[in-house]
């Protein structure tokens, strides 16, 4: 059998195995003042069930390698196992290219586009806003422009969709999208927008449009089903701003350190990937 093949039915298996196994990670909030640092924990915690199935892919990879182009017969079993996880990839593809195609014709005022992003303005609702209040909106959907935040939206409903059918991987996603619009409101008010005047404007995109958010696109009014957090971010406006930095340096070790593990798995895979791989597949 030829080892692409071989290797994308052990892709399949051990990395789906593996992203199955880590999506019970807790959903849980976690816990920060700033809202710049919350969204780069809920970041942190969204990718962290992926790093066993990357370190997996990176040792395979490494197998890959080094086995010659003609590899060992998948027996039956391991291939019916594959194909639950094949499954999983076919809807998470689905899904992503759905999102990527859809338009955003009523959408009042948001982010859009996954290489260029732009913000989009409803008529009707600029009509609304008072200056102070228009001008604060359009530096919190700056914020979405310049972090590219449709793009990372898209990211993320990929990634969730990878870890069905577990419902902790949709609410990771959930916290991560709502720390999301806490860190941009932050980023706004640190350009020197009131936060009155951007929790006006908030709650005048509720009132305008109160349908779920789009999976890639960063609207001005969030995650408009959850009462709490729209209450929550209210108050959090109304509060003087919290200085904290965010914790790159972390974000950076955190990187470093997964990095370090797929040169690892990659190396090991190159010299030990044989002789496993011949006894999973039931190989003498």
């Amino acid at each position: 059998m030829d080892r692409e093949i071989v290797l994308a039915i052990l892709v399949a298996l051990l990395c789906g195995s593996a992203l199955t196994a880590a999506g019970w990670w807790p959903a849980r909030s976690p816990v920060a003042s700033s809202g710049r640092v919350l969204e780069r924990r809920a970041w942190r915690r969204l990718w962290l069930p992926f790093v066993p199935a990357v370190l997996l892919f990176a040792a395979l990879c490494g197998w890959a390698v080094v086995e010659p182009a003609d590899a060992e017969r998948v027996p039956t079993g391991l291939l019916l196992g594959a194909l639950p996880f094949a499954a999983v990839l076919l809807r998470a593809a689905w899904r992503a290219l759905r999102s990527a195609m859809r338009a955003h014709g009523k959408l009042t005022i948001g982010t859009v586009g996954l290489f260029r992003p732009r913000i989009v303005l409803a008529p009707d609702i600029a009509a609304r806003l008072d200056a102070p209040a228009l001008a604060a909106a359009l530096a919190h959907e700056w914020a979405h422009v310049r972090h590219r935040d449709p793009m990372r939206l898209w990211l993320a409903q990929v990634g969730s969709d990878l870890c069905w059918p577990w419902p902790l991987a949709a609410a990771r996603y959930r916290c991560w999208r709502q720390a999301l619009e806490l860190a941009r409101d932050d980023e706004a008010r640190g350009d020197g927008v009131a936060g009155p005047d951007l929790a006006a404007a908030i709650l005048s995109a509720l009132r305008f449009n109160q349908s779920a958010p789009l999976p890639s696109a960063a609207t001005l009014g969030g995650d408009a089903s959850d009462a709490a957090f729209v209450k929550e971010r209210i108050a959090r406006l109304m509060r003087p701003l919290d200085p904290a930095p965010p914790d790159e340096n972390q974000s950076r070790a955190w990187l470093l350190g997964v990095a370090f593990g797929v040169v690892v798995a990659a190396v090991l895979g190159t010299t030990f990937g044989e002789p496993v791989v011949r006894s999973l597949l039931l190989v003498v």
